[in-house]
């Protein structure tokens, strides 16, 4: 690939090298959106308290947010195509810092729905999974699968930063310090995104890492086709088995995860007697071993077959969902669950871009993930609302916990059932 010649001031250190500073700064905007979106977590106790609402009406908030972060995906991807990643990026953290610091506000519970669940929902959505998923097809043609997995670890580890002190933070002053500090991370990030990242490696005179030197990246949308595309890249995905099987296993995955365990497990465990912090500190631990894990997953992806990865990612975690309501919730085995759950929280991920990349091409690869993550964050959405209904109902969430460990284990099964498509030979 021929490129011109950037001007001094566009030049950026490092060479080739300079992918890894671009994935650095991406990592740490998905660290911002996760820790936002793990946030309702920590918020379902102290608002109770505040304003004396339900836990259904507070879950409400997570579901729409969650539903809405998915739904954005695909058309925050084809956005990055023709708006422009460095502008799609660095305007999200800004309205996620608005809308989080607008509901410092709230005294209704239908404000804290429109802040934390349309506002935050919609923006968060364009620093989501999708976003990695651009970052590394764009930056990177060799070692995508290790970058995929340590940036979509950063969803928990997110967690593994946020939770701890938010959770200290709404011991002791209430839920409004959490809000107001997550709206100032966003605002401080957004202009360091702006500084860092250039739109195309082609911008700096540089390739892809890895890229051979016939390398021609796929050309950009026209602005006004991110919409069509985003709709046409669906309707040629929807049309093969490979798309709804690995739909239905990320709507599965998001079941599992930032829906149930991720809004629910500080409940669940103040239910069962566990302070706030300690609960908050749980989610870190999982948090912290889902880095390991996410990023191994990665380095798994570029070496074995990705369905078999998925079946027993899924039904792992299926069999540790349905084993969590009858332990006996000592610091072993809540410690033992948050290590094996951890490792495996968001291992799904590069195997799924991969399987994604290889069935729809370079081009429609991202945008069509951002649909299947929109299945993941249905799920999610799911989860977050029907636990709370089950737990108001029924007062407890082991019926909650039993069918998404079920679930699970049917999204094993789905995963094998994938036809993978055979990849075009890389340059490593």
């Amino acid at each position: 690939m021929t490129t011109a010649s950037p001007s001094a001031s566009h030049k950026r250190p490092f060479g080739q090298n300079y992918a890894f500073v671009v994935a650095g700064a991406i990592f740490l905007a998905l660290l911002s959106a996760a820790g936002l979106r793990a946030a309702p977590g920590v918020l379902i106790l102290p608002l109770e308290k505040a304003f004396h609402w339900d836990r259904a009406s507070i879950s409400l908030a997570a579901g729409v947010g969650i539903f809405l972060y998915g739904l954005t995906g695909p058309f925050a991807a084809a956005l990055m195509q023709s708006f422009g990643l460095r502008k799609t990026v660095t305007l999200a953290l800004v309205m996620m810092s608005i809308s989080t610091g607008l509901s410092a506000l709230m005294t209704a519970s239908w404000h804290y729905v429109a802040t934390w669940g349309v506002l935050t929902g919609i923006s968060s959505g364009a620093v989501a999974m999708v976003l990695g998923a651009t970052v590394v097809n764009r930056w990177f043609v060799a070692r995508r699968g290790v970058m995929l997995g340590l940036l979509s670890a950063s969803t928990a580890t997110g967690s593994l930063i946020f939770l701890p002190g938010m959770a200290v933070i709404a011991e002791h002053g209430g839920w409004k310090p959490v809000v107001l500090t997550v709206s100032i991370v966003c605002l401080v990030l957004a202009p360091l995104m702006w500084l860092l990242i250039p739109e195309r490696p082609s911008d700096v005179g540089l390739r892809p890492y890895g890229a051979p030197d016939d390398y021609v990246a796929p050309a950009p949308l026209s602005g006004g086709s991110a919409l069509s595309y985003a709709f046409g890249a669906l309707g040629r995905a929807a049309k093969t088995r490979t798309f709804w099987l690995l739909f239905l296993g990320f709507f599965i995955c998001g079941l599992t995860t930032n829906g149930l365990v991720g809004v629910h497990m500080i409940a669940f465990c103040g239910d069962r007697g566990l302070p706030e912090v300690r609960a908050a500190g749980l989610l870190a631990l999982m948090g912290l071993f889902d880095l390991v894990g996410t990023t191994a997953s990665g380095w798994l992806t570029d070496r074995y077959d990705s369905r078999k990865l998925l079946f027993v990612y899924y039904s792992l975690r299926g069999l540790s969902l349905i084993y969590l309501p009858f332990s006996d919730f000592s610091v072993v085995s809540l410690s033992a669950f948050a290590v094996f759950y951890g490792l495996d929280w968001l291992a799904t991920v590069p195997p799924t871009v991969r399987l994604a990349s290889e069935a729809f091409g370079e081009r429609d690869g991202p945008i069509v993930f951002g649909w299947i993550a929109a299945g993941h964050q249905l799920g999610a959405a799911t989860a977050a609302i029907g636990a709370g209904v089950i737990r108001a109902q029924q007062g407890q969430y082991v019926e909650a916990f039993i069918i998404a460990g079920t679930a699970g284990l049917v999204a094993g099964v789905a995963s094998l059932m994938v036809r993978r498509a055979v990849p075009k030979p890389v340059m490593a």
